[in-house]
Protein backbone atom coordinates (compact mmCIF):
# COMPACT_ATOMS: atom_id res chain seq x y z
CA UNK A 1 0.00 0.00 0.00
CA UNK A 2 1.25 3.56 -0.49
CA UNK A 3 -0.23 6.98 -0.19
CA UNK A 4 0.20 10.71 -1.09
CA UNK A 5 -0.56 13.07 1.90
CA UNK A 6 -2.04 16.32 1.54
CA UNK A 7 1.31 19.18 0.17
CA UNK A 8 2.32 22.28 1.97
CA UNK A 9 0.80 25.02 0.02
CA UNK A 10 3.88 27.22 -0.99
CA UNK A 11 4.56 31.15 -0.86
CA UNK A 12 1.94 33.76 -2.00
CA UNK A 13 4.37 34.29 -5.01
CA UNK A 14 4.72 31.09 -6.28
CA UNK A 15 1.21 30.16 -5.56
CA UNK A 16 0.39 32.79 -7.45
CA UNK A 17 2.20 31.80 -10.47
CA UNK A 18 1.40 28.22 -10.19
CA UNK A 19 -2.50 29.55 -10.73
CA UNK A 20 -1.92 31.74 -13.04
CA UNK A 21 -0.06 29.45 -15.15
CA UNK A 22 -3.00 26.43 -14.74
CA UNK A 23 -5.66 28.98 -16.92
CA UNK A 24 -7.05 27.78 -19.70
CA UNK A 25 -8.25 29.20 -22.95
CA UNK A 26 -11.14 29.92 -22.16
CA UNK A 27 -10.22 31.22 -18.12
CA UNK A 28 -7.49 33.84 -19.97
CA UNK A 29 -9.82 35.17 -22.39
CA UNK A 30 -12.15 35.79 -19.94
CA UNK A 31 -9.24 37.61 -17.80
CA UNK A 32 -8.14 39.65 -20.99
CA UNK A 33 -11.77 40.49 -21.52
CA UNK A 34 -12.30 41.58 -18.56
CA UNK A 35 -9.06 44.10 -18.44
CA UNK A 36 -9.87 45.43 -21.80
CA UNK A 37 -13.80 46.09 -20.61
CA UNK A 38 -12.46 47.54 -17.18
CA UNK A 39 -9.91 49.70 -19.25
CA UNK A 40 -12.55 50.97 -21.86
CA UNK A 41 -15.01 51.31 -18.89
CA UNK A 42 -12.68 53.42 -16.92
CA UNK A 43 -11.91 55.90 -20.03
CA UNK A 44 -15.27 56.27 -21.26
CA UNK A 45 -16.45 56.98 -17.37
CA UNK A 46 -19.20 53.51 -17.92
CA UNK A 47 -19.45 52.20 -14.36
CA UNK A 48 -21.88 49.46 -15.94
CA UNK A 49 -19.49 48.69 -18.30
CA UNK A 50 -16.64 48.45 -15.51
CA UNK A 51 -18.75 46.40 -13.31
CA UNK A 52 -18.99 43.73 -15.32
CA UNK A 53 -15.30 44.09 -16.72
CA UNK A 54 -14.53 43.56 -13.07
CA UNK A 55 -16.34 40.16 -13.03
CA UNK A 56 -14.83 38.87 -15.78
CA UNK A 57 -11.07 39.52 -15.01
CA UNK A 58 -12.14 38.28 -11.17
CA UNK A 59 -13.84 35.49 -11.92
CA UNK A 60 -11.05 33.17 -13.38
CA UNK A 61 -8.69 34.30 -10.93
CA UNK A 62 -11.17 33.13 -7.74
CA UNK A 63 -11.46 29.66 -9.59
CA UNK A 64 -7.75 29.85 -10.19
CA UNK A 65 -6.99 30.41 -6.39
CA UNK A 66 -9.78 27.74 -5.36
CA UNK A 67 -8.47 24.82 -7.79
CA UNK A 68 -5.01 25.63 -6.36
CA UNK A 69 -5.69 25.78 -2.91
CA UNK A 70 -7.99 22.65 -3.09
CA UNK A 71 -4.67 20.84 -5.24
CA UNK A 72 -3.13 20.89 -1.69
CA UNK A 73 -5.57 19.57 0.13
CA UNK A 74 -6.32 16.12 -1.82
CA UNK A 75 -4.79 13.01 -0.32
CA UNK A 76 -4.18 9.47 -2.48
CA UNK A 77 -3.96 6.10 -1.11
CA UNK A 78 -3.44 2.46 -3.40
CA UNK A 79 -3.43 -0.82 -2.67
CA UNK A 80 -2.62 -3.88 -4.25
CA UNK A 81 -4.57 -7.31 -4.12
CA UNK A 82 -2.50 -9.29 -4.13
CA UNK A 83 0.77 -7.32 -4.46
CA UNK A 84 2.46 -11.26 -5.45
CA UNK A 85 0.59 -13.10 -8.82
CA UNK A 86 1.70 -15.69 -11.21
CA UNK A 87 2.06 -14.53 -14.78
CA UNK A 88 -1.15 -14.86 -16.58
CA UNK A 89 -3.41 -13.82 -13.65
CA UNK A 90 -4.94 -10.32 -12.60
CA UNK A 91 -4.28 -8.22 -10.00
CA UNK A 92 -6.79 -5.35 -8.47
CA UNK A 93 -5.55 -1.73 -8.26
CA UNK A 94 -7.49 0.17 -5.75
CA UNK A 95 -7.21 3.66 -5.45
CA UNK A 96 -8.63 6.20 -3.03
CA UNK A 97 -9.04 10.06 -3.29
CA UNK A 98 -9.12 12.11 0.16
CA UNK A 99 -10.84 15.51 -0.01
CA UNK A 100 -9.60 16.88 2.89
CA UNK A 101 -10.07 20.93 2.67
CA UNK A 102 -13.70 22.16 4.20
CA UNK A 103 -14.55 22.68 0.67
CA UNK A 104 -15.44 20.69 -2.07
CA UNK A 105 -13.41 19.84 -4.74
CA UNK A 106 -14.30 21.05 -9.09
CA UNK A 107 -14.04 17.58 -11.59
CA UNK A 108 -11.12 15.20 -11.16
CA UNK A 109 -9.65 13.48 -13.17
CA UNK A 110 -6.81 10.72 -12.44
CA UNK A 111 -4.31 8.47 -13.97
CA UNK A 112 -2.15 6.24 -12.65
CA UNK A 113 1.22 5.51 -14.67
CA UNK A 114 1.67 1.67 -15.03
CA UNK A 115 4.09 -0.10 -17.72
CA UNK A 116 2.55 -0.82 -21.12
CA UNK A 117 3.37 -4.62 -20.44
CA UNK A 118 0.81 -4.54 -17.93
CA UNK A 119 -2.21 -2.65 -20.08
CA UNK A 120 -3.31 0.91 -20.92
CA UNK A 121 -3.10 3.67 -18.51
CA UNK A 122 -6.11 3.85 -16.45
CA UNK A 123 -8.46 7.09 -16.56
CA UNK A 124 -11.22 7.89 -13.94
CA UNK A 125 -12.82 10.86 -13.54
CA UNK A 126 -14.55 11.86 -10.61
CA UNK A 127 -17.28 14.38 -10.25
CA UNK A 128 -17.08 16.47 -7.07
CA UNK A 129 -16.04 15.13 -3.50
CA UNK A 130 -17.49 16.63 -0.95
CA UNK A 131 -15.69 18.10 2.18
CA UNK A 132 -13.80 15.45 4.20
CA UNK A 133 -15.04 12.80 1.50
CA UNK A 134 -13.54 9.99 0.09
CA UNK A 135 -13.76 8.18 -3.59
CA UNK A 136 -12.73 5.01 -4.42
CA UNK A 137 -11.53 3.35 -7.49
CA UNK A 138 -10.60 0.30 -8.79
CA UNK A 139 -8.64 -1.49 -12.52
CA UNK A 140 -6.99 -4.77 -13.02
CA UNK A 141 -3.35 -5.11 -14.45
CA UNK A 142 -2.59 -8.72 -16.14
CA UNK A 143 0.95 -9.33 -17.17
CA UNK A 144 2.02 -12.79 -19.19
CA UNK A 145 5.84 -11.61 -18.31
CA UNK A 146 7.43 -12.00 -14.86
CA UNK A 147 9.40 -9.27 -13.54
CA UNK A 148 8.73 -6.49 -11.10
CA UNK A 149 6.85 -3.56 -12.48
CA UNK A 150 6.15 -0.35 -10.38
CA UNK A 151 3.18 1.38 -10.42
CA UNK A 152 2.54 5.17 -9.74
CA UNK A 153 2.76 7.91 -9.54
CA UNK A 154 -0.55 8.75 -9.57
CA UNK A 155 -1.26 11.78 -11.67
CA UNK A 156 -4.26 14.17 -10.54
CA UNK A 157 -5.89 16.99 -12.82
CA UNK A 158 -8.41 19.07 -10.77
CA UNK A 159 -10.47 21.96 -12.68
CA UNK A 160 -12.96 24.07 -11.64
CA UNK A 161 -16.96 23.94 -13.19
CA UNK A 162 -16.33 26.75 -15.36
CA UNK A 163 -13.48 25.47 -17.07
CA UNK A 164 -10.85 28.57 -16.30
CA UNK A 165 -8.21 26.82 -14.33
CA UNK A 166 -6.93 23.10 -14.64
CA UNK A 167 -3.81 22.18 -12.82
CA UNK A 168 -1.82 18.96 -12.44
CA UNK A 169 -0.52 17.19 -9.33
CA UNK A 170 1.74 13.76 -9.34
CA UNK A 171 1.75 12.10 -5.96
CA UNK A 172 5.36 10.55 -5.36
CA UNK A 173 3.71 7.43 -4.17
CA UNK A 174 4.26 3.70 -5.50
CA UNK A 175 3.91 0.75 -5.30
CA UNK A 176 5.29 -3.04 -7.10
CA UNK A 177 3.79 -5.27 -8.27
CA UNK A 178 5.47 -8.70 -8.58
CA UNK A 179 4.37 -11.20 -11.70
CA UNK A 180 6.47 -14.97 -10.46
CA UNK A 181 6.59 -17.51 -12.90
CA UNK A 182 3.07 -19.54 -13.19
CA UNK A 183 2.95 -22.51 -11.27
CA UNK A 184 1.96 -26.24 -13.04
CA UNK A 185 0.40 -28.91 -9.74
CA UNK A 186 2.62 -31.78 -9.98
CA UNK A 187 1.54 -35.43 -9.03
CA UNK A 188 3.73 -36.85 -5.96
CA UNK A 189 6.34 -38.82 -7.61
CA UNK A 190 8.54 -41.16 -4.80
CA UNK A 191 12.06 -40.97 -5.84
CA UNK A 192 14.82 -43.54 -4.73
CA UNK A 193 16.88 -41.57 -2.46
CA UNK A 194 13.96 -40.50 -0.18
CA UNK A 195 14.28 -43.31 2.11
CA UNK A 196 16.55 -43.34 5.81
CA UNK A 197 16.77 -40.15 7.42
CA UNK A 198 14.81 -38.11 5.46
CA UNK A 199 11.17 -37.54 5.10
CA UNK A 200 8.78 -40.12 5.99
CA UNK A 201 11.85 -42.39 6.11
CA UNK A 202 12.96 -41.15 9.00
CA UNK A 203 9.38 -40.99 10.50
CA UNK A 204 8.97 -44.38 10.05
CA UNK A 205 12.39 -45.76 11.72
CA UNK A 206 11.29 -43.59 14.84
CA UNK A 207 8.11 -45.03 14.72
CA UNK A 208 9.53 -48.90 14.90
CA UNK A 209 12.03 -47.79 17.68
CA UNK A 210 11.54 -49.56 20.67
CA UNK A 211 11.86 -48.58 24.29
CA UNK A 212 15.26 -49.28 24.26
CA UNK A 213 16.23 -46.80 21.70
CA UNK A 214 14.70 -43.94 23.54
CA UNK A 215 16.78 -41.17 24.85
CA UNK A 216 15.17 -39.97 28.44
CA UNK A 217 15.82 -36.92 30.57
CA UNK A 218 15.27 -35.44 34.31
CA UNK A 219 11.70 -34.39 34.71
CA UNK A 220 11.02 -31.06 34.45
CA UNK A 221 7.60 -29.13 35.83
CA UNK A 222 4.95 -29.02 33.33
CA UNK A 223 6.30 -32.26 31.36
CA UNK A 224 3.47 -34.23 30.94
CA UNK A 225 2.85 -37.54 33.05
CA UNK A 226 1.92 -39.90 29.72
CA UNK A 227 5.92 -38.89 28.91
CA UNK A 228 7.40 -40.81 31.94
CA UNK A 229 9.61 -43.56 31.04
CA UNK A 230 9.03 -45.63 34.25
CA UNK A 231 12.02 -48.60 32.97
CA UNK A 232 14.56 -45.57 33.24
CA UNK A 233 12.96 -44.06 36.38
CA UNK A 234 13.71 -47.63 38.58
CA UNK A 235 16.91 -47.29 36.67
CA UNK A 236 18.13 -43.50 37.77
CA UNK A 237 15.73 -43.46 41.17
CA UNK A 238 14.29 -40.41 40.06
CA UNK A 239 11.24 -39.02 37.85
CA UNK A 240 12.61 -39.70 33.41
CA UNK A 241 10.53 -38.25 31.09
CA UNK A 242 10.88 -39.10 27.04
CA UNK A 243 12.96 -36.94 25.69
CA UNK A 244 11.16 -35.17 22.53
CA UNK A 245 12.80 -36.14 19.17
CA UNK A 246 12.83 -33.51 16.62
CA UNK A 247 13.43 -35.65 13.15
CA UNK A 248 15.03 -33.64 10.43
CA UNK A 249 13.15 -32.62 7.99
CA UNK A 250 13.67 -33.76 4.50
CA UNK A 251 15.72 -31.58 1.90
CA UNK A 252 15.15 -30.83 -1.80
CA UNK A 253 17.62 -28.55 -3.87
CA UNK A 254 16.71 -27.16 -7.31
CA UNK A 255 19.51 -26.02 -8.99
CA UNK A 256 18.48 -23.77 -11.98
CA UNK A 257 20.53 -22.81 -15.16
CA UNK A 258 21.25 -19.63 -16.14
CA UNK A 259 24.01 -19.56 -18.16
CA UNK A 260 23.62 -17.60 -21.20
CA UNK A 261 25.23 -20.08 -23.00
CA UNK A 262 22.94 -22.40 -22.36
CA UNK A 263 20.10 -21.26 -23.89
CA UNK A 264 19.93 -20.00 -27.53
CA UNK A 265 16.18 -18.33 -28.00
CA UNK A 266 14.25 -15.78 -25.53
CA UNK A 267 10.71 -14.91 -24.73
CA UNK A 268 7.47 -15.82 -22.94
CA UNK A 269 7.73 -19.67 -24.60
CA UNK A 270 11.25 -20.03 -24.64
CA UNK A 271 13.30 -23.18 -23.11
CA UNK A 272 14.86 -20.66 -20.43
CA UNK A 273 11.38 -19.71 -19.33
CA UNK A 274 10.17 -23.26 -19.58
CA UNK A 275 13.15 -23.91 -16.70
CA UNK A 276 12.42 -20.93 -14.54
CA UNK A 277 8.73 -22.12 -14.78
CA UNK A 278 9.37 -25.70 -14.13
CA UNK A 279 12.24 -24.28 -10.74
CA UNK A 280 8.64 -22.56 -9.35
CA UNK A 281 6.63 -25.19 -9.87
CA UNK A 282 9.48 -27.88 -8.05
CA UNK A 283 9.74 -25.33 -4.92
CA UNK A 284 6.13 -24.88 -4.97
CA UNK A 285 5.34 -28.96 -4.96
CA UNK A 286 8.00 -29.49 -2.17
CA UNK A 287 7.28 -26.85 -0.19
CA UNK A 288 3.56 -28.38 0.41
CA UNK A 289 4.66 -32.20 0.81
CA UNK A 290 6.98 -30.60 3.64
CA UNK A 291 10.33 -30.58 2.15
CA UNK A 292 12.61 -27.93 3.39
CA UNK A 293 13.85 -26.53 0.02
CA UNK A 294 16.49 -24.08 -1.19
CA UNK A 295 16.98 -22.78 -4.44
CA UNK A 296 20.72 -22.89 -6.38
CA UNK A 297 21.78 -21.02 -9.34
CA UNK A 298 24.59 -21.92 -11.17
CA UNK A 299 26.24 -18.60 -9.84
CA UNK A 300 26.30 -20.27 -6.76
CA UNK A 301 24.27 -17.70 -5.19
CA UNK A 302 21.51 -19.54 -3.09
CA UNK A 303 18.02 -18.63 -1.55
CA UNK A 304 18.07 -19.29 1.42
CA UNK A 305 21.90 -18.26 1.86
CA UNK A 306 22.44 -18.46 5.48
CA UNK A 307 21.80 -21.06 8.18
CA UNK A 308 21.28 -24.54 8.47
CA UNK A 309 23.28 -24.92 5.20
CA UNK A 310 21.22 -22.80 3.61
CA UNK A 311 18.45 -24.67 3.93
CA UNK A 312 15.36 -23.08 6.65
CA UNK A 313 14.79 -24.89 9.76
CA UNK A 314 10.97 -24.94 10.30
CA UNK A 315 7.74 -25.59 8.67
CA UNK A 316 7.38 -21.80 9.27
CA UNK A 317 10.71 -21.01 7.92
CA UNK A 318 10.22 -22.63 5.09
CA UNK A 319 6.84 -20.86 3.92
CA UNK A 320 8.30 -17.39 4.86
CA UNK A 321 11.39 -18.22 2.23
CA UNK A 322 9.02 -19.79 -0.10
CA UNK A 323 7.74 -16.35 -1.41
CA UNK A 324 11.46 -14.84 -1.19
CA UNK A 325 12.20 -17.85 -3.81
CA UNK A 326 9.49 -17.02 -5.99
CA UNK A 327 10.63 -13.34 -5.73
CA UNK A 328 14.04 -14.37 -6.65
CA UNK A 329 12.72 -16.28 -9.96
CA UNK A 330 10.50 -13.54 -10.97
CA UNK A 331 13.72 -11.45 -11.67
CA UNK A 332 15.69 -13.84 -12.45
CA UNK A 333 18.04 -13.26 -15.92
CA UNK A 334 20.83 -15.04 -17.61
CA UNK A 335 24.13 -15.22 -16.31
CA UNK A 336 27.61 -14.90 -17.70
CA UNK A 337 29.07 -17.67 -16.34
CA UNK A 338 30.07 -20.35 -18.52
CA UNK A 339 30.24 -23.45 -16.54
CA UNK A 340 28.52 -25.12 -13.47
CA UNK A 341 31.51 -25.33 -10.75
CA UNK A 342 30.51 -22.64 -8.84
CA UNK A 343 27.03 -24.50 -8.48
CA UNK A 344 28.53 -27.64 -7.48
CA UNK A 345 30.82 -26.25 -4.63
CA UNK A 346 27.80 -24.90 -3.02
CA UNK A 347 26.67 -28.63 -2.61
CA UNK A 348 28.09 -29.74 0.43
CA UNK A 349 29.02 -33.38 0.64
CA UNK A 350 26.55 -35.64 1.09
CA UNK A 351 23.70 -33.47 2.67
CA UNK A 352 21.96 -32.14 0.28
CA UNK A 353 18.71 -34.58 -0.41
CA UNK A 354 16.97 -34.50 -3.15
CA UNK A 355 18.84 -32.41 -6.00
CA UNK A 356 16.39 -31.29 -8.80
CA UNK A 357 18.62 -29.88 -11.89
CA UNK A 358 17.02 -27.36 -14.78
CA UNK A 359 19.87 -27.45 -16.83
CA UNK A 360 20.14 -26.03 -20.32
CA UNK A 361 22.99 -27.03 -22.94
CA UNK A 362 25.93 -29.18 -21.72
CA UNK A 363 28.77 -29.77 -23.07
CA UNK A 364 31.14 -32.41 -22.28
CA UNK A 365 33.05 -31.09 -19.31
CA UNK A 366 29.35 -29.93 -17.73
CA UNK A 367 28.33 -33.06 -18.01
CA UNK A 368 31.34 -34.50 -16.30
CA UNK A 369 30.48 -31.76 -13.33
CA UNK A 370 26.90 -32.20 -13.42
CA UNK A 371 27.63 -36.20 -12.66
CA UNK A 372 30.17 -35.37 -9.70
CA UNK A 373 27.14 -33.50 -8.33
CA UNK A 374 25.46 -36.77 -8.09
CA UNK A 375 27.79 -37.41 -4.98
CA UNK A 376 26.90 -35.07 -3.30
CA UNK A 377 22.56 -35.45 -3.13
CA UNK A 378 20.27 -38.44 -1.95
CA UNK A 379 18.58 -38.44 -5.05
CA UNK A 380 19.22 -36.74 -8.19
CA UNK A 381 16.72 -35.78 -10.86
CA UNK A 382 17.80 -33.89 -14.30
CA UNK A 383 15.54 -31.62 -16.75
CA UNK A 384 18.22 -31.17 -19.75
CA UNK A 385 16.65 -28.81 -22.01
CA UNK A 386 18.70 -29.14 -25.73
CA UNK A 387 18.89 -25.52 -27.28
CA UNK A 388 18.59 -27.80 -31.12
CA UNK A 389 14.92 -29.40 -30.02
CA UNK A 390 13.92 -25.96 -28.71
CA UNK A 391 15.13 -23.56 -31.70
CA UNK A 392 14.15 -25.94 -34.72
CA UNK A 393 11.22 -25.34 -36.54
CA UNK A 394 8.66 -27.74 -35.13
CA UNK A 395 7.24 -28.19 -39.45
CA UNK A 396 10.68 -29.55 -40.17
CA UNK A 397 10.20 -32.52 -38.50
CA UNK A 398 12.57 -34.60 -35.95
CA UNK A 399 16.56 -33.82 -36.21
CA UNK A 400 19.49 -35.32 -34.98
CA UNK A 401 19.32 -35.60 -31.17
CA UNK A 402 22.09 -38.23 -30.56
CA UNK A 403 24.31 -35.70 -28.84
CA UNK A 404 21.67 -34.90 -26.42
CA UNK A 405 20.58 -38.63 -25.57
CA UNK A 406 24.69 -39.22 -25.29
CA UNK A 407 24.88 -36.24 -22.36
CA UNK A 408 21.48 -37.83 -20.96
CA UNK A 409 23.09 -41.67 -20.79
CA UNK A 410 25.91 -40.05 -19.49
CA UNK A 411 24.18 -38.77 -16.62
CA UNK A 412 21.95 -41.81 -15.99
CA UNK A 413 25.45 -43.61 -15.77
CA UNK A 414 26.42 -41.45 -12.80
CA UNK A 415 22.94 -42.41 -11.21
CA UNK A 416 20.89 -39.61 -12.21
CA UNK A 417 17.31 -39.63 -13.14
CA UNK A 418 17.84 -37.81 -16.66
CA UNK A 419 14.79 -36.50 -18.79
CA UNK A 420 15.02 -34.79 -22.23
CA UNK A 421 12.87 -32.03 -22.21
CA UNK A 422 11.08 -31.55 -25.78
CA UNK A 423 10.03 -28.11 -27.16
CA UNK A 424 6.28 -27.41 -24.84
CA UNK A 425 6.43 -30.39 -23.03
CA UNK A 426 4.58 -30.32 -19.79
CA UNK A 427 6.41 -30.90 -16.67
CA UNK A 428 3.82 -33.03 -14.84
Amino acid sequence: MSGGRPERTPGPASALRTALAGLTTRGRSFLAAGIAASVCAYVLGQSDLLRVGLLLAVLPLICAGVVHRTKHRVASERYLSPGRVPAGAESRVNLAVDNVSRLPTGLLMLQDRVPYVLGPRPRFVLDRVEPGGRREVSYRVRSDLRGRYRLGPLQLRLSDPFGMCELTRSFPAHDTLTVVPRVEPLAPVRLGGEAQGYGDGQRRSLAVAGDDDVIPRGYRYGDDLRRVHWRSTARHGELMVRREEQPRRARCTVLLDTRAVGYEDAGPGSAFEWAVSAAASVLAHMVERGFSVRLLMDTGAAVPGEGGAGFPGTGQETAAVSGLMMDTLAVVDHSDGTNLTRAYDALRSGDEGLLVALLGDLDEEQVRTVARMRRRSGAALAFVLDPGVWTRDPAAGPGPEDACEERLRALREAGWTALGVPRGASLD
